[in-house]
């Protein structure tokens, strides 16, 4: 599945509609609010906060038989049945999803209501948009309805071509602090279920494996209030390495005092074949290909004077009880290598993941919470081969991030049956125009090393 913006997305011209649903409170006990999800929210109501899936089945599309589907897919997943509240605490407020209606939107994401006895979604007044108007209307829609205390924070989208031989466009929606990357995949393998049982007639998903709620991962976690010395030591050291702070990119980015437009760079590394290559060439050293990606940042961090320093995430789907769970699963542990020996490297992933099996709730409540200063550098890793979760290729899915203000430069690796590729987003300031896409280029080098030739670091774009 392709990583990409809702201004990059690959999309047809046609009609945009979104299922427009209520949320009704329901009494039931309320869940608890993690701590990556209270650090999300607690930064307030914003655009670009969110994060879909978008997928093509084959027509028809029938609007009705989607909700119905949608619904299904909704009362699996607990964390799709909460709201973010702040009375004056942050909390979580239990509720159903109440009957919607699908409504057209115009370029600028507004919903048009129709008339009365008018046809919903794809009716008389919805306009024919081209792909970039698509792009801007999902974008000024989603940044609106999947704020994180929208309620619901999630929204359902469909886009119906123009031309009759193109395939229409399902976008799921719904603000990060209700899903990961991992949870996109779980949501286009329910949806699809769902749809195809709705159109046969059956029960929608009640042959998908059962989904843990994302609270009980929660309450889990905030039972282990006792980390072990060594990890609070650990994390201790790495923060005051940081001058009290995560982990900030070594070359200048400029003036970061308020966030900035971001600029979105992408690069091919290496195609399915080359990947190939690249995997035997790490285990000739008797690593795995994330390691090998490791000793090529921290030689580069080493070119300038530094070691290699990053914020690491890691995902906390430590039972596969919760692989079938929609939530966010995700904590940060913290990268750090100064040598790329790839044997070193290896020990520094592996110190990496310990971390990040720890909550970091009692790590970092002496902190006042995870501290975080302009500049941040993160570095993920997501190789799609190795999910218990897949999504049909022949769906042409695609991960679409927000477009949003950031202060700081984050990388994801993305690997898949297709290869890799590297995503970047990064300040748009004159520095990190100047800094970030040498280093990239550094990064794309030092992966295609072992293959013997540059390669084409294959269309790099930014936005």
């Amino acid at each position: 599945m392709r990583l990409t913006t809702v201004a990059r997305m690959t999309s047809v011209t046609g009609r945009l509609s979104t299922y427009a649903a209520s949320t009704v409170p329901v009494a039931a006990r309320t869940p608890p609010i993690s701590f990556d999800q209270a650090r999300h929210v607690g930064a307030g109501s914003r655009p670009g906060s969110w994060m879909a899936v978008a997928l093509r089945p084959e027509p028809p599309v029938d609007h009705d038989q989607l909700a119905a589907a949608w619904h299904a897919v909704v009362a699996r997943h607990g964390t799709l049945r909460t709201v973010v509240r702040r009375d004056p605490e942050l909390r979580l407020e239990p509720i159903e999803l109440s009957d919607g209606a699908w409504h057209g939107l115009d370029a600028a994401g507004r919903e048009i209501v129709p008339e009365p006895g008018g046809t919903a979604g794809a009716g008389a007044g919805t306009p024919t948009l081209s792909v970039e108007e698509i792009r801007t209307g999902l974008r000024a829609h989603l940044d609106v309805v999947c704020d994180p205390f929208a309620a619901p924070s999630h929204r359902l989208c469909l886009i119906e071509p123009e031309d009759p031989a193109e395939r229409p466009q399902i976008v799921v929606a719904a603000d990060h602090a209700h899903l990961d990357a991992w949870s996109l995949l779980v949501l286009a393998r329910d949806l699809t279920v769902c749809l195809d049982d709705v159109r046969a007639g059956r029960t929608p998903g009640a042959e998908l494996p059962h989904a843990a709620p994302f609270a009980a991962h929660t309450a889990a976690m905030a039972e282990r209030r006792d980390p072990p010395r060594r990890i609070i030591r650990r994390w201790r050291e790495i923060l005051d390495a940081g001058g009290g702070a995560m982990p900030q990119f070594p070359l200048p980015l400029g003036d970061l005092t308020t966030p900035h437009g971001e600029v979105v760079a992408l690069r091919d590394v290496a195609d399915a074949a080359e990947l190939g290559l690249l995997e035997e060439a790490a285990a000739a050293q008797g690593v795995r290909l994330l390691t090998a990606a490791v000793s090529v940042l921290t030689r580069l961090a080493g070119d300038h004077g530094h070691p290699l320093r990053a914020v690491f995430p890691v995902h906390s789907r430590n039972a596969p009880r919760w692989y079938d769970s929609v939530g966010w699963f995700i904590t940060n542990a913290v990268l750090e290598s100064e040598d790329p020996d790839p044997q070193i490297c290896r020990r520094a992933v592996r110190e990496a993941i310990r971390l990040g099996a720890q909550p970091l709730e009692p790590i970092m409540r002496p902190y006042g919470g995870m501290p975080q200063t302009p500049g941040m550098f993160a570095v993920s890793w997501l190789d799609h081969r190795r999910l218990p979760i897949a999504v049909d290729d022949a769906l042409d899915p695609q991960h679409v991030s927000a477009v949003s203000r950031t202060d700081g430069v984050m990388i994801w690796f993305v690997v898949d049956d297709a290869g890799l590729h590297l995503r970047c987003r990064h300040p748009d300031t004159p520095e990190a125009r100047r800094h970030v896409p040498a280093w990239l280029e550094g990064i794309v080098a030092g992966m295609r090393e072992p293959l013997g030739r540059p390669g084409n670091s294959a269309a790099p774009s930014s936005s």
